[in-house]
């Protein structure tokens, strides 16, 4: 892999990492404002997919390396 693809592979895992706490920032004050407990569910699916992907980028940055 290329040092380019490291870098823009960096920059979408750190862009999403965010994200991911952002959304989790969201449900924690969706959570004490007492709103809708459908809605709630939808943010943390939809966080939970941003960590799948978040992993699969930290997959291809770092090699499975078999000892």
């Amino acid at each position: 892999m290329s040092e380019q693809e490291q870098a823009e592979i960096r920059l979408e895992f750190a862009r999403l990492k965010q994200e991911h706490a952002d959304f989790d920032a969201a449900i924690n004050a969706m959570i004490a404002m007492g709103c809708d407990p459908l809605q709630i569910q939808r943010m943390k699916k939809k966080k939970l997919m941003l960590k799948d992907r978040v992993q699969k980028l930290e997959d291809r940055l770092i090699p499975d390396i078999i000892a």
